[in-house]
């Protein structure tokens, strides 16, 4: 179902952005970096939109690392 939104609409999309979100089973992270990334240029400040993308992939990038070294130290 789409939104109501101007952001949110996109006639000749095939998916919504949250189906492409499940299909890929990305994460929370993952998946705002996608919507924002779709989503840019829709609302009026595509800077902010990217920025938000940033924070998201940072967030990621933060979880990952952690894991990684979670898994390095388990693993010596």
């Amino acid at each position: 179902m789409r939104g109501t939104r101007p952001h949110y609409e996109n006639p000749s999309a095939k998916y919504d952005v949250i189906d492409i979100i499940k299909d890929y089973d990305l994460n929370f992270n993952r998946g705002n970096v996608v919507k924002y990334v779709l989503r840019c240029g829709k609302k009026d400040n595509e800077v902010q939109e990217l920025e938000k993308a940033k924070d998201y992939i940072e967030r990621e990038l933060v979880w990952l690392r952690e894991q990684q070294d979670i898994w390095i130290e388990n693993n010596k």
